[in-house]
């Protein structure tokens, strides 16, 4: 049994922490950052129940033949629409069901809806993250969702249909001392934990060199592939905090009562993150999979499926392609 089904029942109560970890507003100076709603903080104590069965009773769509008439003629003829995800995370984003083989979460809910619209069923691939991105460069994988950030160095090699705002946040065991983490100094001297290769990281290397660079002690730094391990090692006092998306995190915090967030940032730092469904540059995919979201923005179905995890706050009012992504990182 995967160390999530041992941690949510088939239906979980989730408060709405999870739109209680921040506010994202808009970035001055850019033309699509318009588009980007404020995510408020809750109104009051109502939740939403996750269901972890693998009877999900997905929310679905009617296909529109305009769009789909700009799917690619291969992956038409074909009628599948292979996309990748990584099934190691953790609800709400893409999971495994209690069986320990079914695939849950936003990301899977929201590739079956932009597959109905584009008249394609869904052929799902639980790879670990670095596969992700190397699946669909060469051509194996036509789609990934799976919380993938847009930056400038992925915008050479892929193509980006936005879906959702990243944010992430700062994770403590229940009894820690540390009551919140909003600065790079706040994180001086602490054995913290992020995933490698993704933004996060960036963001606290980021933090731990201007911390070094003012004198102050530096981070030490642990990687564990699996969040389940991070968990672990949050209670064993291995580690003092863990910088991770929010959606889990919160969700854990709700399901687990073994730690707190005491902090909220944007996914990419003083930029805005958004979150983006990945496919191979020039392929052809990225205009009908944008025009698909947006279908489903307009239609009431993408907000829907939002609700349903609780991860309304991180709703995009439509969607774009190829915005300005995260800074390219100094070579």
């Amino acid at each position: 049994m995967s160390f999530i089904s041992r941690l949510a029942p088939a239906a979980v109560a989730l408060p709405l922490l999870l739109a209680a970890c921040g506010t994202t507003e808009p970035s001055a100076g850019t033309t699509d950052r318009a588009e980007v709603p404020v995510a408020a903080a809750p109104s009051g104590t109502g939740g939403v129940r996750i269901n972890t069965s693998p009877e999900q009773n997905r929310i679905r769509a009617d296909k529109v033949d305009a769009i789909a008439a700009k799917v690619p003629e291969a992956i038409r003829s074909r009628g599948e629409l292979t996309v990748g995800f990584n099934g190691e995370g953790a609800p709400p984003l893409v999971s495994l069901a209690d069986d320990d083989t079914t695939l849950i979460g936003v990301e899977t809910d929201l590739a079956y809806l932009i597959a109905d619209v584009l008249g394609l069923k869904v052929k799902e691939q639980n790879t670990s993250w670095e596969n992700l991105f190397l699946a669909v460069k060469s051509g194996k994988y036509d789609a990934v969702l799976n919380n993938v950030t847009v930056t400038e160095e992925r915008k050479d090699i892929y193509d980006f249909a936005t879906y959702r705002v990243d944010q992430l946040a700062w994770q403590v065991g229940a009894s820690s001392p540390i009551t919140k983490i909003e600065k790079p100094a706040d994180i001086a001297g602490l054995n913290v934990s992020v995933g490698s290769g993704t933004n996060q990281e960036k963001i606290l290397l980021e933090w731990d060199a201007q911390n070094q660079k003012a004198g102050l002690e530096a981070a030490q730094i642990q990687y564990y592939q699996k969040y389940g391990d991070v968990l672990l090692a949050l209670k064993s006092g291995r580690i003092q905090a863990y910088l991770g998306p929010n959606p889990p995190i919160a969700y854990q915090v709700a399901v687990g009562g073994d730690s707190r967030i005491v902090g909220t940032l944007s996914g990419g730092g003083s930029v805005e993150g958004l979150i983006a469904v990945m496919t191979l540059k020039g392929n052809g995919l990225v205009q009908p999979i944008s025009e698909a979201i947006n279908t489903l923005i307009e239609n009431g179905r993408y907000i829907e499926v939002l609700k349903r995890w609780g991860l309304e706050n991180e709703a995009l009012s439509r969607s774009l392609i190829n915005p300005p992504g995260l800074p390219r990182q100094p070579k």
